[in-house]
């Protein structure tokens, strides 16, 4: 019996890893939803239907670290244009905007974009304001700036969007401030029950200070950044601070960005069995074009490192969307969302550059070909 779908995406390679799936299969869509997933659908000629043989199909890629308030802050990119470039459904924004700006954020932006945008608030009054080739100030180096107080109310009260409290530490971003500016952020993160993602640059702090202070459900990004402050101690071995707040339920997102990641350093973490829960972007208007162009390039230089196919298409699906808390996302089941990611791996010789501008030649790299959000299919400009 023909059942009556909008959607059909046949005999696409399938890998959802939260039910386990790594094959071929077809897979329906309705009212936005995902309705079947099957070795073989029946198609009825009034459903659009989609022959993907040779591509790949994943639940909807989530980018957990970007800055896509462009025109509102110096920092942000294109989020329409990004997300159609990477075939990502879904953007967290990683502190661009704080409390002072977040309702410019919404209406001009995140209402306004095909992919969802979930973000984690800064503590600080404006976000990022100033970032670029040209000016560049580290907003938790003034403590004025942190605004508790109303970054707990504009939390509070949308919690649909926002997933989480954001503060940027080190020399570049707080100065001498050591952890004073984290200590605000796990206060709000404490009053609004909600977790915090912590950037880390060289120190003060250390790697080690930060690490001590986050809890269950806390983020820290450019986990595998080189050094000064990478996640090794002098011997190459991971810090016992690290495997401790991992065994805690500290979360690691990559966030690659301009100089936030190292080949070498992500090397050794492998090598030690320690993958990262989330590869992210941290594309921003100083890396999108080079080193880290998009998400997809971003997964790749970990699949060309070694990291299984499955493995990192979980930390841009399943992980991340367990870390947001958003069980309908990273995942192909029944009723979830109807977001899906269509992707291409060609073989061949592909340079990749990291944030220490060291170099590696990768014999395979992913490409975006479309997507699927909210059930309606989207073709990718650079397919």
């Amino acid at each position: 019996m023909m059942k009556d779908f909008d959607l059909i995406l046949s005999n696409a390679h399938i890998i959802d890893p939260e039910q386990g799936i790594n094959e071929i299969m077809d897979i329906a869509f309705r009212n936005g939803k995902i309705a079947a997933l099957e070795k073989r659908i029946s198609v009825s000629k009034e459903v659009l239907v989609k022959n993907l043989r040779g591509s790949l199909v994943t639940p909807g890629l989530i980018d957990m670290h970007t800055h896509v308030y462009w025109g509102g802050t110096s920092l942000g990119i294109d989020a329409d244009s990004y997300s159609n470039s990477s075939a990502i459904t879904t953007l967290v924004d990683t502190g661009s905007v704080g409390p002072g700006n977040f309702h410019g954020f919404k209406k001009h932006v995140i209402e306004k974009t095909r992919a969802r945008i979930l973000i984690y608030l800064h503590v600080s009054h404006a976000g990022i304001f100033a970032f670029s080739d040209k000016v560049m100030f580290g907003e938790s180096e003034e403590m004025r700036l942190m605004d508790p107080e109303t970054a707990i109310e504009v939390a509070n009260a949308n919690k649909d969007i926002i997933v989480g409290i954001k503060v940027r530490l080190g020399k570049w971003t707080s100065g001498s401030n050591g952890i004073s500016p984290l200590e605000v952020a796990l206060k709000v993160g404490d009053t609004c029950k909600l977790p915090i993602m912590v950037h880390i640059d060289e120190p003060p702090p250390t790697y080690s200070e930060v690490i001590k202070s986050l809890r269950a459900g806390d983020i820290l990004t450019h986990c595998f950044r080189g050094f000064l402050n990478s996640p090794l101690d002098n011997s190459g071995q991971i810090m016992p601070e690290v495997l401790m707040a991992r065994s805690r339920g500290v979360y690691f997102d990559i966030g690659h960005g301009y100089k936030s990641f190292s080949f070498d350093i992500a090397r050794k973490m492998l090598a030690q069995n320690f993958y990262p829960d989330t590869i992210s972007s941290d594309v921003h208007c100083l890396c999108i074009d080079g080193p880290v162009f998009d998400q997809v390039t971003t997964l790749s230089k970990f699949y060309s490192l070694g990291m299984p196919l499955v493995e990192v298409i979980r930390s841009s699906t399943q992980n991340a969307a367990k870390i947001l808390g958003r069980p309908s996302l990273g995942n192909l089941k029944i009723g979830s969302e109807g977001d899906v990611s269509i992707l291409k791996i060609e073989k061949g010789s592909f340079d990749y550059v990291d944030g220490t501008e060291s170099k590696i030649v990768g014999d395979k790299k992913i490409f975006a070909e479309a997507m699927v959000i909210n059930g309606e299919w989207f073709h990718s400009p650079s397919s």
